[in-house]
């Protein structure tokens, strides 16, 4: 990046900077930097900078109804196409707001840019009004906190914060601006001098560890790619592809990466974890060689982890140097981005003579099999309800792979990880890592302001949808017109399900209304109207393929379908908390039960 301080003319004077208030240079740097649109809500602290943002031509910005639906909308906005996602509030509880969103972002690694206004300098320490220490409070959910208290700051550190945000390990970073700060004026550079000591994140792995992985994969012959969110993150789908080509390795897709790798390919296990499918449960624990790849071995996945993958060697590639070793030990620790990676690891492989490859014949026929003996299926509710599976599995089939779909957190989010055939990234959207309930509205909103010629799924449940839908107003007013089904259930139906198979059916507050079906608090279908959107209500399986396709149909403003579903439908396969993958259930009538001592059956849900 140039260091120059003074611009020069076109005859190679040196003129003046200009000079701007410290919200001036805020919104003069984001147009710097490419931003286009961003989600926020005013108030006192941030007044200044919207009211320059008020005669911006160039960025488009979203008036949200709730904070926290700014930051999940910036999420959405960012997983969806892969650029930055930015979001704005004011001082105090409008910075607490978002402090939910810049959680979730840094446990998914979402490039995300959080600007919160901030009271007087002078008033800071005094327990001011609205005032809040969010530099604080963030620095430990965020790659990096700052706080600006001087105009002439603004453009390095928000520069700095989009840069930090966008390399290395994607992920949230938050800029705190005083209001004086705001107000105060300075001169303008551009571009200004970055000094970021310490920051410089490897991208490209040492040779002799490449050699090395290339080596332990000619060995091995039961090796699986185990592939996390890391991939989609750093673009390297294409040379995953390639890579699963070159080698003929089975190939797994966490939650976090689901279309990092086609449903439809025949090496495709599918999803593996606490509900993943038997095949990639399996063949990650029988392995004798992973080869992770942006993923972190995280519990859900593992399962007890002193008894996850017995047998197997470890190749851990990461961007993250803090991730390799930290859960399983790397026998071969690889340090870059996944995409360059991959692309090393290709050439490494074709370096490798045919005859020193050990045969994977044996393991593939062994896969096979459990491929076809464990197919994702589901029961038919015996209550007369829809089955939600089936529901979710028909808005893919009639959306097709070119939708994206942002799920809530719950049931819902694991059968629509299961049931719907994902062929490409960043066709999938879910809180990943903290599991935030309330993540779906407003993720598809910023889906689709950020891929409007995309049809935009949001996947609810019941439970879900009520802690966000205020963000309908959002889409209705500014024409974002996204697909919500709701999963209603009338219940928290992922703990409802471990409060039936663990607490002897004891459903402690997990019903949301009684008489379900019957009694509607709230009625989605008045609430939709309401919001100006359009409200359809399914109970009966006939209707559910006319409803998906009149949602389908609409595109002048959003559409909820309330899908009234079974309350005893569940997620299946299933691995318990603290119990070894090998005991993995594929249905609640097909296998014995759990009975392991260091089992915890009381630990959360997913």
């Amino acid at each position: 990046m140039p260091t120059e301080a003074t611009p020069r003319s076109a005859a190679g004077a040196r003129r003046s900077p200009e000079v701007l208030t410290g919200s001036g240079a805020v919104l003069r740097t984001l147009e710097h930097l490419g931003i286009t649109d961003v989600f926020g809500l005013p108030g006192g602290a941030i007044i200044p900078f919207y009211d320059e943002l008020m005669a911006s031509t160039t960025i488009r910005h979203i008036l949200v109804r709730h904070e926290q639906g700014a930051g999940h909308a910036a999420e959405g906005y960012a997983s969806s196409s892969g650029k930055v996602g930015v979001a704005i509030a004011t001082s105090g509880p409008g910075a607490t707001n978002l402090v939910t969103a810049i959680a979730d972002a840094y446990m998914d690694s979402v490039p995300f840019i959080a600007i919160t206004g901030q009271v007087f300098s002078t008033l800071m320490g005094t327990d001011a009004f609205q005032e809040a220490d969010i530099v604080g409070i963030t620095m430990p959910i965020t790659k990096h906190s700052f706080l600006v208290t001087k105009p002439e700051d603004v453009p390095a550190t928000l520069a700095a914060a989009h840069l930090i945000a966008t390399t290395g390990r994607p992920g949230p970073v938050l800029v705190d601006i005083t209001k004086d700060a705001q107000q105060k004026s300075a001169p303008y550079i551009w571009p200004p001098k970055l000094d970021l000591p310490g920051y410089r994140p490897v991208t490209k792995a040492h040779g002799k560890q490449i050699t090395a992985a290339a080596q332990l994969l000619a060995e091995s012959s039961r090796p699986v790619l185990y592939v996390g969110g890391g991939v989609i993150r750093s673009g390297a789908s294409a040379e995953l592809l390639a890579f699963a080509e070159a080698t003929g390795a089975p190939v797994v897709t966490t939650l976090m990466a689901r279309g990092a790798f086609p449903d439809s390919h025949a090496q495709h296990l599918g999803m593996p974890g606490m509900h993943g499918t038997v095949p990639a449960v399996l063949g990650l624990q029988e392995s004798d060689l992973i080869i992770a790849l942006g993923a972190r071995f995280d519990d859900r996945v593992t399962g007890k982890v002193d008894d996850f993958a017995p047998d197997a060697k470890v190749v851990h590639v990461d961007i993250d140097p803090a991730e390799i070793s930290k859960i399983r030990y790397a026998d071969v620790p690889i340090v870059g981005d996944a995409k360059e990676v991959l692309v090393d690891l290709v050439a490494a492989w074709a370096d490798v003579p045919v005859d020193q490859r050990a045969s994977t014949a044996d393991w593939w026929a062994h896969l096979n099999q459990l491929l076809e003996d464990f197919p994702l299926g589901y029961t038919e509710p015996t209550d007369g309800l829809l089955a939600p599976q089936a529901i979710i599995k028909r808005i893919g089939e009639m959306t097709g792979p070119e939708g994206v779909f942002a799920s809530g957190v719950g049931q819902h989010q694991m059968w629509s990880a299961q049931f719907i055939q994902y062929e490409r990234p960043n066709a999938w959207l879910n809180s990943g890592g903290a599991g935030t309930m309330g993540y779906s509205v407003p993720a598809a909103m910023g889906a689709k302001v950020a891929q409007p010629d995309r049809v935009v799924w949001a996947i609810d449940g019941d439970g879900c949808f009520q802690m966000t839908n205020q963000e309908l107003a959002t889409c209705v007013i500014n024409d974002i017109p996204i697909k919500v089904a709701i999963i209603n259930n009338s219940s928290l139906g992922m703990v409802r399900q471990w409060q039936t198979l663990f607490y002897d059916g004891r459903h402690s507050f997990t019903d949301l209304q009684t008489g379900h079906g019957t009694r509607r608090v709230p009625d989605f279908v008045k609430l939709a109207d309401a919001y100006g959107a359009l409200g359809i209500r399914v109970e009966k399986p006939e209707e559910v393929d006319a409803a998906i396709q009149l949602a389908l149909d609409t595109n002048d403003r959003p559409v909820v379908i309330d899908f009234v579903v079974s309350r005893d439908s569940m997620v299946w396969p299933m691995v318990p908390q603290g119990i070894g993958n090998s005991s993995i259930q594929y249905a609640r009538d097909l296998a014995p039960t759990w009975d392991d001592e260091d089992a915890d059956m009381t630990g959360e849900p997913a």
